[in-house]
Formats: structure tokens, C-alpha cells, sequence
């Protein structure tokens, strides 16, 4: 049974923030690879404009490209409605029946897990490798009080402290700003090149938390 990583996530726009932690907890949880998951309607970002899904697919694709490890699946932006994380799970456990599924979060999505649409279906379909987040303080019993299933199925990985956010980076251009170093080059490329994010994005709770968002 191999160990597979499920990265969810808006990705708009993919960075190195996203691609860092998903080396690392790859590297640390033993994962035979990591599947990015990115949404199509977020249900948390309903009201919001998302770039349109042929974009972010595209510049995901580009920022993974060459490493056999990571791979794109498309579950989610394949199907209509807001997409809850707990019937993703499902689809993929169909998909990898002879797997070990492991969802990637950050500290600050297990804080919200109580919160989720059925988190209890989360946990027990999924173990949860969970990135450390400087700042962030998360009382696991609590956790586990509201949401059972998960006790016994969160792994904490510590990983490197990356200020950069898809929120600040859309700013940025809207801004005329450089994002040079933030995105893959070939993603800044993509980006000038079909000029998204010209209009300036509010402050998110993202842009605040300036750390890499899993």
C-alpha cells in the first residue's frame, strides 16, 4: 500500500510557497507522490471571483511539470456545485482503492476542521498531514472533541517559514509590482502573458496570514 498526498487548494496562482510544503511533506510523511486537487466552486469562496478554471489548471500544470512526483487531479473542477473536501475523498478513494490517502492542510485548516461540511467523513477517509505554522496554535483536544475521527489521524510536520501568499501575488500585479522569485518563472510568464489579476483582489484572510497556504 503506497502512501498518496492530496493537496487542495484554489491555486490562484500556484507558488513556490505551495510547492515547498508540498516537497516537504511529501519528503517527511513518505508519500509515493502528491496529488494536487485544485477547486472549482471553493464552498468557502462563494461570492468571490476565481480565476476561471482553464488559467489555474494551466499554470499548475506548468509549475509542476518535471517532477514525476506530483501529479494533477482533476476530480474536483470536473463536477458542478461547490465541491466539499469530504465527497472528494470519497471519489478518490474509489480511484486508489489499494492506497493510503493522506489530505494536506496547514495548521490553520485543522483549526477550522470543526467547521467543515461532515468532518468527521474527512478523517476517517483520509490521515491528515498537517504543515506547522509559526504563530498558529492549534489545541488539538479541542479538535478532537468536535471532530472524533480524527484523533489518532493528524501528523504535525514542521515546515520552512515561507512568506508568500496567491492573494498578495494577485495584488502585486494589479500593483505592477514584481513577483519575480514568488511563482515558478514560466508561471510569471503565463500570468503577463494572458494578463490575469490586472484588477486588485480585497484583503483576504490569506493576504493576512502571509505564510504559504496548503
Amino acid at each position: 500500500m503506497a502512501r498518496v498526498g492530496i493537496f487542495g487548494g484554489t491555486f490562484d496562482p500556484i507558488h513556490h510557497g505551495h510547492l515547498i510544503v508540498a516537497e516537504v511533506l511529501m519528503e517527511e510523511l513518505g508519500l509515493e507522490r502528491v496529488l494536487f486537487l485544485p477547486a472549482g466552486q471553493p464552498p468557502h469562496k462563494i461570492g468571490r471571483v476565481i480565476t476561471p478554471v482553464p488559467h489555474r489548471l494551466a499554470m499548475l500544470e506548468l509549475a509542476i511539470q518535471g517532477n514525476p512526483h506530483f501529479a494533477i487531479s482533476y476530480v474536483d473542477v470536473q463536477r458542478p456545485g461547490p465541491c466539499y473536501t469530504a465527497d472528494s475523498l470519497e471519489i478518490l478513494q474509489r480511484q486508489y482503492p489499494e492506497d493510503e490517502l493522506v489530505f494536506l492542510m496547514g495548521e490553520d485548516s485543522l483549526h477550522d476542521l470543526p467547521t467543515w461540511h461532515d468532518p468527521n467523513r474527512v478523517a476517517a477517509q483520509a490521515l491528515l498531514g498537517v504543515a506547522l505554522r509559526p504563530g498558529v496554535q492549534v489545541e488539538l483536544e479541542t479538535v478532537f472533541q468536535k471532530v472524533p475521527a480524527a484523533r489518532d489521524r493528524v501528523i504535525l510536520v514542521p515546515v520552512p517559514l515561507i512568506q508568500i501568499a496567491a492573494s498578495d501575488i494577485r495584488r502585486r500585479v494589479a500593483e505592477g509590482r514584481t513577483i519575480r522569485y514568488q511563482v515558478p518563472t514560466i508561471v510569471e510568464e503565463y500570468i503577463y502573458r494572458h494578463q490575469l489579476y490586472r484588477v486588485p483582489a480585497p484583503l483576504t484572510a490569506e493576504g493576512r496570514n502571509q505564510t504559504a497556504g496548503v
